[in-house]
């Protein structure tokens, strides 16, 4: 069931006495203090999951010092995995070779490492967001390279500007690759990239009021965004390009396609003649820059663009089901951040955090189902882990979310996916929640917790990639507290629930502590602890964040 939040204030007003008209001051509305409830909540909507000393460091700091730390932050980066080999690189059956250069695992390992270890939580997650709305994937093009310089772009501009994430997405090689823009000839234009950049990079297929509801006709019927006429003028300017080529090789050497750099021009194979679109004209002779310049800013400046990306960061931040009013606030920051510029992300995200219902307390409508990659890094986070992010590669298949594996460009689930058992409620992370996965879930936390002792086979797995470490869970912490099962149960309820067990409840995980008994004391404090956490992360509290 998901919780909500919801809020409100109030102000008092003063009287007069004794006959005549006395202007008296209204009492000052107290500010509310920031507790370590509030951060822990802020942290589950702007990290892959609270730890002791982010809860404490957001405590200390506040909301908005704590965003402009983060916003300052650094510490994840694919760079240097985003260098591109032949095709023809491997030796036939070398597995390690391929693995290594045609495949997600190293940039994926990497993600996983930075989101349990790395100081910039809220650079990643905005990122992580940005990279299921915009979507390419190792499903259907398997460079390494390329999936590490694609995910470099969200993380460069996660706190920069959306129309920079719309361009360079568009001509980079991979993108190019996966959604048929690279080698689109004016003779036959692929309309592919256009429909989707279209329909789900930018602006949406309806278009929209700025507080991210539908605009209607005189029927009452959803409006449109654009037309096929819009998408063949739209595929007709992206004409022209092609791969670079490793080492300077030649364009028509297949096996030297560079994904992880931008697409170079073949003027040959441009449409050079004059192109509408989207109420946008591009005069014959226009160079092949200016056309993609004109439909990124056609798509980034549409006037649906600003709610239509606002609510998909508010869905993947804070909560799918937020209020039209919500939207509206976020989007006008996305339309114009103060200072008179459009789709600055830094004072999107700053907004979206500090908004009345994303920092009230829950309620009924707001929160959302953990997507199995946050379920994972979320427990590694409250345990304590370092990982070279290997074993986490070798799970997320499995639980139904391979990162940078999306099975289409419409990632793992739409963001209007409805909520089991209501009319009104989206819950997008549930369109992974069949029957399979739920096993497979509570499989993976009872392995991570009951039998997550550091000596794990999987653990210790060897990857087989060049400078990989081990992953470790970090028991000692745990091992600490010794008998005191209170503050065992006090750091759960504050790192996976904000604080919001009641007494039943904390009585249980007490009962299910107390049960264990070993005569090494620290041995039964890892097993006290490693019970109560997997009580903990396998109930639906853990696995919704509210």
């Amino acid at each position: 069931m998901l919780s909500a939040c919801d809020g409100g204030g109030g102000a008092s007003s003063g009287g007069s006495a004794g006959g005549g008209v006395v202007s008296v001051t209204p009492a000052p509305t107290p500010t509310p203090s920031f507790t370590e409830a509030d951060a822990a909540r802020l942290a589950r909507q702007a990290s892959f999951g609270p730890t002791p000393a982010l809860v404490s460091r957001i405590k200390e700091l506040g909301v908005n010092a704590w965003l402009d730390e983060q916003f300052a932050a650094t510490g994840s980066t694919y760079t240097d995995l985003a260098v591109e080999v032949r095709r023809d690189f491997c030796t036939s059956g070398d597995t390690v070779c391929a693995r290594q250069h045609f495949s997600r695992v190293p940039a994926a390992m990497r993600f996983y490492s930075d989101a349990v270890m790395a100081p910039d939580q809220l650079r990643q997650r905005v990122a992580f967001a940005l990279g299921q709305m915009i979507v390419a994937s190792e499903a259907e093009v398997n460079s390494a390279a390329g999936i590490a310089a694609f995910n470099q772009i969200f993380l460069d501009s996660a706190f920069g500007n959306f129309r920079d994430v719309l361009a360079r997405a568009t001509m980079l090689g991979y993108m190019g690759d996966y959604l048929d823009m690279a080698d689109s000839n004016k003779s036959a234009p692929s309309e592919n990239y256009a429909r989707e950049f279209l329909q789900l990079f930018s602006m949406g297929p309806d278009q929209l009021n700025m507080d991210g509801t539908p605009k209607l006709d005189a029927t009452g019927a959803r409006q449109p965004n654009y037309t096929p006429e819009d998408i063949r003028g739209v595929a007709r300017a992206l004409t022209g390009w092609t791969y670079a080529r490793v080492g300077g090789a030649a364009i028509t050497d297949g096996n030297a396609r560079d994904y992880s750099q931008p697409m170079i021009a073949v003027a040959a194979r441009y449409d050079s003649t004059a192109k509408a679109f989207l109420g946008t004209s591009v005069g014959a002779g226009a160079t092949q820059e200016a056309s993609v310049a004109a439909v990124v800013d056609a798509a980034f400046n549409n006037a649906s663009t600003a709610p239509f990306v606002s609510k998909f960061l508010i869905t993947h931040l804070v909560t799918p089901n937020p209020t039209p009013a919500y939207v509206g606030r976020v989007a006008a920051v996305f339309a114009n951040n103060g200072g008179g510029v459009r789709g600055d992300l830094k004072a999107v995200v700053r907004t979206i955090l500090t908004d009345a219902e994303a920092r009230a307390a829950p309620g009924a409508a707001s929160g959302k189902v953990k997507e199995p990659v946050l379920l994972m890094t979320g427990l590694a986070r409250v345990i304590g882990f370092t990982t070279d992010g290997y074993v986490f590669v070798n799970r997320d298949t499995s639980m139904g979310q391979p990162v940078m594996r999306a099975p289409s460009v419409f990632n793992f689930y739409p963001t209007d996916y409805p909520l089991p058992g209501s009319t009104t409620l989206k819950s997008p992370a549930s369109k992974l929640l069949n029957t399979s996965n739920v096993l497979r879930w509570h499989n993976f936390v009872y392995d991570w917790t009951v039998g997550g002792d550091a000596t794990r086979a999987e653990f210790t797995l060897a990857s087989g990639m060049p400078n990989s470490s081990l992953s470790q869970p970090l028991w000692s912490g745990w091992e600490a507290f010794g008998t005191d099962l209170d503050a065992m149960i006090a750091r759960i309820d504050l790192l996976m629930f904000a604080n919001t067990l009641n007494q039943p409840q904390k009585d249980a995980l007490k009962t299910a502590a107390t049960a264990i008994t070993n005569a090494d004391p620290l041995l039964q404090a890892r097993k006290r602890a490693q019970m109560m956490l997997y009580v903990a992360a396998s109930s639906p509290l853990f696995l919704v964040d509210r």
